[in-house]
């Protein structure tokens, strides 16, 4: 996995990808005491930054592989980036999702056209079920994060990242993200490591839910005890990659963590002052940049955006809960 393959993978998404904005406003400001840019990766195709890795693996295949088709496990967001990519690939696509996933995202990745086969998360293992249909039917594994091609893609955003905070006049600051399985981490950090060495990559994930945060300080890869019991479902993952964590451990700073409480707080704070729609697991980093600021050093700090596929209670919870501090 490397800076050349992202280069390569943005010239594949050019015309496909929408490049999304880097956003402020001046409330959000106030509120974290500093300059905020936000990343509206929630405003990406399919809703999150997902169809970026999508379309790149999908670009990569040779036509024999996407003729026999592709098969993903995800929550909902690596779903709805694959169905989309295959069906614009011709490429039959099958997603295994957790009975327990946002319905919006089930329903969105059947409307894509992809087949769905749903399992209990508490029980069995995804990983497992996705390769033993894999070698049954013949069909490509695409991984979520592990998976080089899908890291290329989720490496453009970086590539946007480092132009746009350069013309926003942002050569030093930190860039949260939101963090899994660590696809959209390592990438990014690839990318600034070649175009941005000022902008330092800082995942962020959610309490109960920081095997990343803890991978690092430990020097070596920690595994959440538990799969479920976060609303940010999209960041739900055991344990960072074996190909990202050794990307995140030396080009990353320190891990972030936030509660959900302070995700759907940043989620009512992004709806009224930016009129934008964010998920919890796309919300924390945003959450971090404004909640969390004597974590994160400089007088300006860039927050990805990464996703706003959230089903409608969760919405209103998050409004009514904490629209009157928003």
């Amino acid at each position: 996995m490397n800076y050349e393959m992202i280069r390569a993978a943005d010239q594949r998404l050019n015309g496909y990808v929408r490049r999304t904005p880097l956003l402020s406003a001046p409330q959000l400001d106030e509120i974290a005491g500093r300059r905020v840019l936000i990343k509206a990766e929630n405003l990406q195709h399919t809703g999150s930054f997902k169809f970026r890795g999508g379309w790149s693996a999908l670009s990569a295949l040779g036509a024999e592989a996407r003729s026999k088709g592709v098969i993903a496990f995800s929550s909902g967001n690596h779903a709805q980036g694959i169905a989309m990519a295959a069906a614009a690939h011709e490429a039959p696509a099958t997603i295994v999702m957790p009975k327990d996933a946002p319905q919006a995202k089930i329903r969105n990745t059947q409307w894509l056209g992809a087949d769905i086969q749903l399992y209990d998360r508490d029980d069995e293992k995804r990983e497992e079920l996705g390769r033993k249909l894999s070698e049954e039917q013949g069909l490509t594994l695409i991984q979520p994060y592990d998976e080089p091609q899908v890291i290329a893609g989720q490496g453009t955003c970086g590539l946007e990242i480092a132009k746009q905070a350069k013309a926003a006049g942002v050569e030093v600051a930190d860039v949260l993200i939101c963090c899994g399985g660590g696809g959209l981490t390592s990438g990014i950090a690839l990318a600034l490591e070649a175009e941005a060495p000022g902008l330092k990559p800082r995942p962020v994930e959610p309490e109960g839910f920081d095997d990343v945060t803890r991978s690092l300080e430990a020097g070596e890869i920690q595994r959440n005890d538990k799969s479920s019991g976060s609303l940010c479902d999209a960041i739900l993952t055991p344990q960072p990659g074996d190909i990202t964590f050794p990307i995140i451990k030396r080009l990353c700073g320190p891990g972030i963590v936030v509660t959900d409480e302070e995700a759907l707080r940043a989620m009512a704070l992004v709806f009224r002052h930016l009129n934008m729609v964010l998920e919890p697991g796309g919300a924390v980093a945003v959450a971090a940049a404004l909640f969390h600021p004597g974590e994160s050093d400089g007088k300006d700090v860039i927050a990805i955006a990464s996703g706003g596929n959230v089903d409608a209670d969760i919405f209103a919870r998050a409004i009514t809960e904490h629209g009157d501090t928003a």
